[in-house]
């Protein structure tokens, strides 16, 4: 079902005022014009007498508005649609200087009380026609801008549907790849010791908690997410040999309420943890997190093992969901470089979010 979007308090009270402020311009344009021409006529009588011109103004401002710019302009019949405006203005002012003939004549007089001869009536009619294109300029100018915006507005939401919709299948994307990765893990641990390998499976399902629930918003609360990393370093510790040393800083208020797209670090850990440790050497990973006004800050610095051509094999995939997905997020607020040093002994990757 389309879901039908309802129009914005905010846009229909600022087209109001555009409404309002256009029939000052309509009413008073052709005041002005009159009293410059050597018109004695004061305001309230124009206002009085000039109903028609009102009227007519009126009628080419809304048949232009409603029927002519929709089925005309906007389909790009514009020919067809000058043509009709000329015809309408040419309509509309001949019944208006007609019936002003008829009803108007007593007011063409001097200041004297006498006859008095006035402008002549092709400054009248000018004037008219002068103001009616005017009001057709403007009936179209608002139509278009609201139209402009509500195009604006949809290609927005499609955008915002589209973003989401990615995001979704990301995160869906890296359940299975993070799952799949401590599985392995913990399939590991069960050969030589029974028992870490039960404490890995009770450590798990603490985190899948966090990964199939918290995972499916947007954002989740900075001390939550780094609760969570936490719980998964404790569980990769498990399965470490001594020739292995873990360093974990955060640098993050217990309290903190900043708020961050979850899991967006994991695979920047799960990254060290497979590829910064050798069974023969001695290792190191090193991670850090820290805080600051408008900024997270995360380091991990491992140690580096080349690894061959088949030990490759799919170990860019959580990284490229990572960039997608801070592509998606946080679009020109992230900073995120990663290497091997000069030395060829540690690789590094740091990523700064700017919140």
């Amino acid at each position: 079902m389309m879901k039908q979007q309802l129009p914005n308090p905010r846009h229909r009270g600022i087209e109001t005022l555009i409404h309002i402020i256009v029939w000052g311009i309509v009413i008073g344009f052709p005041f002005l014009m009159m009293t410059r021409s050597g018109f004695n006529i004061s305001l309230a009588d124009y206002l009085r007498h000039g109903s028609s011109s009102t009227l007519s103004f009126f009628l080419v401002f809304y048949i232009n508005y409603c029927l002519l710019i929709p089925r005309y302009l906007f389909e790009g019949r514009i020919r067809q649609y000058l043509l009709l405006n000329t015809l309408l203005i040419i309509c509309i002012t001949t019944g208006a200087h007609l019936w002003q003939e008829y009803t108007f004549q007593n007011h063409l007089r001097g200041d004297d009380g006498g006859q008095h001869i006035g402008p002549p009536k092709w400054i009248f009619i000018l004037r008219d026609i002068s103001t009616m294109i005017l009001t057709a300029g403007l009936s179209a100018a608002i139509k278009l801008s609201r139209r402009w915006a509500q195009m604006d507005a949809a290609r927005r939401e499609a955008e915002k549907s589209r973003t989401e919709a990615e995001l979704k299948n990301l995160r869906n994307q890296l359940n299975p790849h993070f799952l799949l990765n401590t599985l392995n893990n913990i399939y590991a641990l069960i050969a030589f010791d029974a028992d870490k390998a039960q404490t890995a499976v009770q450590e798990l399902s603490r985190l899948l908690r966090h990964v199939l629930y918290d995972n499916q918003q947007n954002f989740v609360t900075l001390d939550k997410e780094m609760d969570f990393i936490r719980n998964y370093i404790e569980l990769m510790r498990i399965r470490l040999s001594a020739n292995v040393r873990v360093e974990t800083k955060i640098d993050v208020r217990p309290d903190s309420r900043t708020e961050i797209a979850p899991l967006i670090f994991i695979s920047l850990i799960e990254n060290a943890f497979k590829h910064g440790i050798s069974p023969t050497e001695p290792s190191f990973i090193r991670i850090h997190f820290s805080e600051s006004p408008g900024e997270i800050h995360c380091e991990i610095t491992n140690s580096y093992h080349p690894k061959s051509v088949a030990d490759k094999s799919g170990s860019g995939i959580g990284l490229e969901q990572v960039r997608k997905r801070l592509e998606l997020t946080y679009p020109g607020h992230y900073d995120w470089q990663q290497g091997v040093s000069e030395d060829m002994k540690e690789y590094k990757s740091i990523l700064i979010i700017k919140i």
